[in-house]
């Protein structure tokens, strides 16, 4: 028996297909008769020597035999190698090239006034896609940078304000203190001079005592003098004399008597000093009140330069949500991709979150749905190899990314419930991810596009 070698063109192991030895086979010679020549025009009877002899049948048993025993090798082997392959892959057509799909929309209501990108033309990130009529927003930052300013300058007057309480409450508390001091220094001045008036009024009185006694000394000895006179004892001179001192004596009382008077009035005097030191007092302590109340405007002006600072902060806080308003006008890209399903037009009135266009960037898998007794043997990083069907003659390779965490049909809208009605076992579909090699795909990839229709192949072993 002598082997033929058969090669498969699906990448399996060659096989052996062995055959009969034809060499061993009986060779069978046909002679040919010699043939008699017959003239033109002459009839040659037919007859048994004459007549073609019949052919002799071939050995189709054993040829066919042969034959069903090399199909017979050659199913074997490529039944084994199917077997061999299956046993170490897992395939499905049911996936798809998935992408990111970024929709874009107007985070304002306003109207079109630019686009500046078509449909399926290629975007950077950040790149100007739309812009809006930016007038009424710039209306807006202006009115927010006015109500700032005009805060700012509140808030310099509330501290000017600030300065100029604290200083006149200052000055008024130094001069209400200066007055109570004052009236205090006063006070006790009237105080002293009651004192030296009180003293002065015993004294006077002691004086017109003495004086009183003098006077009586005086009128006794004038009357004594007078009767000695009249009797002629004594001389008129001594009369005089005695007339004289009465005078003087008397003259002295009501100079005593008034000085009794000038005491009690200087005492009366001092009393009203005092009185109005007292009062002097009781103004300086008003004083210092109005001092203390200028103390409390000063913090009135404090809590409202605290008021114009909110109100700053405020302002701020408003500019920049006009600034960010004004900023919104421009519609930019999120992310480098191409642009698809634009509806915008020029002139079109857009609200918040209305769908302009969309950018499917150039981040793509393969979503394939395997069935759930498919994942056995299947792990995160396995090789995987992708055939898609827009690319026929090209395989492309990846790895096994993960697996979903629930079946296709868990994430339906309408997902089954078992529990009511009639239960069908149906096989579930589990999504896995597969990732494409960068260098497998190089050169396609403007032309991979998520919903393309793929054939997915896991080596599981």
């Amino acid at each position: 028996m002598k082997g033929i070698r058969t090669e498969s063109t699906n990448g399996h192991k060659p096989v052996i297909q062995e055959a009969s030895d034809f060499s061993k086979l009986p060779t069978i010679v046909l002679e040919k008769p010699p043939v008699e020549e017959t003239p033109i025009g002459v009839d040659r009877p037919v007859t048994p020597d004459t007549a073609p002899a019949a052919p002799r049948k071939k050995p189709l048993k054993a040829i066919l035999a042969g034959v069903g025993v090399g199909g017979a090798i050659v199913a074997g082997g490529f039944g084994y190698h199917y077997w061999q392959f299956a046993s170490t892959h897992q395939s499905t057509d049911n996936a798809t090239v998935t992408g990111n799909i970024h929709s874009i929309s107007s985070r304002l209501a306003g109207t079109v006034d630019q686009v500046l990108v078509d449909d399926n033309q290629t975007v950077s990130a950040g790149q100007p896609l739309v812009k809006l009529d930016p007038r009424d927003y710039q209306i807006k930052l202006q009115q927010a940078q006015t109500d700032l300013e005009a805060a700012r300058r509140k808030a310099n007057t509330a501290q000017v304000n600030i300065d100029l309480a604290a200083q006149n409450a200052q000055a008024a508390n130094t001069q209400a203190q200066g007055g109570v001091g004052s009236a205090v220094a006063a006070i006790a001045s009237a105080q002293a001079q009651v004192a030296e008036a009180r003293s002065g009024i015993p004294q006077a009185q002691a004086q017109v005592a003495q004086v009183d006694a003098n006077l009586q000394k005086a009128q006794t000895d004038l009357n004594r003098f007078q009767a000695l006179y009249n009797s002629g004892a004594v001389a008129r001179r001594d009369l005089d004399t005695a007339q004289q001192a009465f005078a003087v004596a008397r003259a002295q009382k009501a100079a005593a008597n008034q000085g009794v008077a000038q005491a009690q009035a200087k005492l009366a005097q001092a009393q009203q000093g005092v009185a109005t030191a007292q009062a002097g007092l009781s103004s300086s302590q008003g004083g210092v009140q109005e001092a203390q109340a200028k103390n409390v405007q000063t913090t009135v002006s404090r809590s409202d330069y605290q008021t114009a600072q909110a109100a700053i902060n405020q302002a701020q806080v408003a500019l920049k949500n006009a600034a960010l308003q004004l900023s919104y006008t421009n519609v930019t890209a999120p992310v480098a991709g191409r642009v698809g399903r634009k509806t915008v037009q020029v002139g079109q009135s857009v609200q918040p979150g209305n769908l302009l266009m969309a950018i499917v960037d150039n981040q793509y898998w393969v979503t394939a749905n395997f069935k759930e007794t498919q994942l056995e043997k299947m792990r995160p990083g396995q090789v995987a190899e992708v055939k898609l069907d827009a690319f026929p003659s090209k395989t492309f390779s990846g790895h096994l990314e993960s697996l979903s965490p629930a079946s296709g049909a868990s994430f339906a809208l309408l997902p089954p419930d078992n529990a009511t009605g009639n239960f069908t076992k149906v096989v579930q579909r589990v999504p896995v991810r597969v990732t494409l090699d960068a260098d497998s795909i190089r050169g396609y990839e403007s032309f991979i596009t998520p919903g393309m229709s793929a054939e997915v192949t896991v080596t599981v072993q």
